[in-house]
């Protein structure tokens, strides 16, 4: 089995009893559709782009589907309910997990999938970027930038906060597996592939808490203080004469050319040149400040703002209900598969063994096979030169 060590372990330590899970979506059978929304009043139709059902390009089962976006410069939008509601106050953990393709070597665009509030109010058709959410997870890459979000809500701050170190995405053509985990500890794991990524606590890697300390605010830098390292020199003096050296001076080894005419070309004047003696504008040395005190050091007590949540982990209070992508594409072709949210890592990675690491690695082989076929296609083309001695040739008959 193609599991990490530490992928391992963390599952060893997680029991599956109870576990309850509340999305699983393959996209294998056409039915995929009645299950999943689009977004069709989020954007004007001319804005948005189209979801096939394929394979792919290179695969290990032709009928081993998922959903890929298929136009480019285009939103997509679009979003199933779960099997049943995710609430955070029932002390679980929650495990988002999918796979992602970018068969079109991507250049700009997002893939990454949220969990979404709403309950029986929430407006599929209408789904978009201003909708709501608990977590938003996965790869987006657009230039340099290319890290794998992990956003959460905070219900205190009412904000989606950002992790505050990206974590790096894949960037190949080939599928790869992203899963998430949230503790009720506060703590949170990221796997790529099954392979562990990232992991601490939510109040290190996120700003839902306010800080511990702050400056004392009654505290500035006094007056007197100082925070000059170095000064002039007093005892240094500029030697005489100094503001009376040119930076440039008549180039002594310049001749007045033979053909020269003062009556009709003026006065001849050798070209300027930088004077050697020249050291630019004259500064005292500078000296050890001996007042010097270090750069001052703002006092900090502590925050009257700061207090702990303990619920900082519950980024859906009021129950979760839905899954979506809401995406812009530069360049389509990104295929989306085997869905899973859950409150079990371990039945996370049963169905990733069922699923993602079934066709990992025939999918890497029928595609190494394409480009071997496509380099012997290519060496088997006529030259150029061999074209144009053919016409040579031709012509020649004539």
């Amino acid at each position: 089995m193609k599991f990490s060590t530490i992928a391992t372990l963390a599952i060893a330590a997680i029991p599956a009893v109870n576990a309850e899970v509340f999305l699983k979506e393959q996209f294998n059978d056409e039915a995929w559709k009645d299950r999943w929304t689009i977004s069709s009043e989020w954007k004007s139709e001319s804005e948005l782009g189209e979801w096939t059902q394929t394979a792919g390009k290179y695969y290990a089962d032709e009928n081993d589907k998922g959903i890929q976006t298929s136009t480019d410069a285009r939103f997509y939008g679009i979003s199933a309910k779960l099997d049943k509601p995710f609430n955070s106050s029932e002390g679980k953990d929650i495990v988002i997990q999918y796979s992602v393709k970018h068969e079109q070597d991507i250049d700009c665009g997002g893939a990454y999938i949220k969990l979404l509030p709403g309950g029986d109010s929430f407006d599929a058709k209408k789904f978009g970027g201003d909708t709501p959410y608990g977590i938003m997870f996965g790869p987006d890459i657009c230039g340099a930038t290319k890290r794998t979000h992990v956003i959460l809500h905070s219900e205190r701050k009412n904000e989606n906060l950002l992790i505050n170190k990206d974590i790096p995405c894949e960037k190949d053509k080939f599928s790869h597996l992203y899963t998430l985990v949230v503790r009720p500890n506060n703590t949170f794991e990221v796997f790529v592939d099954n392979k562990s990524v990232r992991k601490g606590k939510l109040e290190d890697e996120f700003s839902f808490l306010e800080p511990k300390e702050i400056k004392d605010p009654a505290q500035s830098k006094p007056k007197d203080w100082v925070d000059e390292k170095k000064i002039p020199d007093p005892s240094d003096v500029k030697p005489e004469g100094y503001d009376d050296i040119p930076a440039e001076i008549p180039d002594p080894e310049a001749v007045k050319p033979d053909d020269w005419d003062d009556e009709d070309d003026g006065e001849w004047e050798p070209p300027m040149i930088d004077n050697p003696e020249y050291k630019g504008p004259w500064t005292p040395k500078m000296i050890d400040n001996p007042d010097y005190k270090g750069p001052w050091v703002h006092p900090m007590i502590p925050n009257p703002d700061y207090a702990h949540d303990e619920k900082m982990y519950a980024v859906c209070p009021n129950g979760c209900t839905h899954v979506g992508f809401e995406l812009w594409q530069v360049k389509s072709g990104t295929i989306f598969d085997d869905i899973f949210v859950g409150d079990s890592l371990e039945e996370a990675q049963k169905f990733a063994e069922e699923t993602f690491f079934k066709k990992k690695d025939g999918e890497k082989a029928m595609y190494d096979e394409q480009n071997k076929m496509d380099a012997n296609e290519e060496d088997a083309l006529p030259d150029d030169d061999d074209e144009i001695g053919d016409m040579d040739g031709f012509e020649d008959e004539f």
